[in-house]
């Protein structure tokens, strides 16, 4: 009896110290992993491959902590909601590229509701992502026009759909509860929604935020929530406390564009680009979930 409870306690201490090396070898891959992973973005976001002035704008728009922040891993599949001209593909095509996927859900150039001057965007944009085929040959693009065309990945297989500064657009069109939904069916059960817009503050009549270009939160939650997402979690990292969101011009007041042109030019690049909010939402696993 006495060498069976000596066998066992050594063997007891000799799990405990596999289990214990197995866990700080586990540690040590996922910090790596994550370590990797903001390298690979610190490297795209600041690379010489930008547009010009492109990474300039960093100071305001933040996107490595704004990617980390919504959860993005070089192995997803994820979508970009109208990515214009392309800032913010510079940076997640090519970290993409190698284990992940990479959508461009786009001005739609099939749809005659399509304004002119976002066919013309569009079409800047393909030519850009063909220029460089070793950043951009993976980059699959899709249209996105309610209601000629709402989808813009297969249904259920992306893990992450990113929109940046384009509800205020949505609303304006009278479509945005549809957009939502078109985000919805994309993403797979669990899928993360992210949401960058210009601020408005609490309060603002829908008419407003329609003329300003400034959104409430709560606008955006409740449209989020209409189409079936969970509200995760919020983060300041595109604050800008100095934006008042009470401009002539609403947020085209600021820069980059800038429409007033010389008139308290100084005053409004002072302020910087406005006051975003950034908020996360997921697509429940199950439907009871779904509150």
């Amino acid at each position: 009896m006495p060498c069976y409870r000596f066998r066992s306690l050594v063997m007891t201490r000799q799990s405990a110290w596999i289990g214990f090396a197995l866990l700080v070898l586990m540690l040590a891959f996922g910090v790596g992993v994550v370590a990797d992973s903001s390298a690979q973005l610190a490297r795209w976001t600041t690379g010489a491959h930008r547009g010009p002035g492109n990474a300039d704008r960093n100071a305001y728009r933040h996107p490595g902590e704004t990617l980390e922040f919504f959860g993005l891993e070089p192995t997803m599949t994820v979508v970009e909601i109208w990515p214009s001209r392309g800032w913010y593909t510079e940076i997640l095509a090519p970290f993409l590229r190698a284990d992940g996927k990479y959508y461009a859900a786009g001005f739609a150039l099939t749809a005659k509701r399509t304004p002119g001057w976002r066919k013309k965007m569009q079409r800047e944009l393909e030519k850009k992502l063909a220029a460089r085929p070793d950043l951009y040959d993976r980059v699959v693009v899709t249209e996105l026009s309610i209601p000629e065309r709402a989808e813009i990945a297969p249904p259920g297989t992306a893990n992450m759909v990113l929109t940046f500064r384009n509800v205020h657009n949505w609303m304006k069109g009278g479509y945005a509860p549809q957009m939502f939904e078109a985000m919805f069916a994309a993403l797979e059960p669990g899928g993360v929604l992210g949401v960058v817009e210009h601020r408005a503050k609490p309060g603002t009549s829908v008419e407003k935020m329609i003329e300003s270009g400034y959104v409430t939160e709560a606008q955006v939650k409740k449209l989020a929530k209409r189409a079936g997402f969970r509200f995760v979690a919020s983060s300041e990292v595109n604050a800008n406390p100095k934006d008042t969101a009470d401009h002539p011009m609403g947020v085209w007041t600021l820069p980059p564009t800038l429409r007033l042109g010389d008139k308290d030019r100084q005053k409004y690049v002072a302020i910087g680009e406005s006051d975003r909010m950034t908020l996360k939402f997921i697509k429940p696993k199950k439907r009871r979930d779904r509150k």
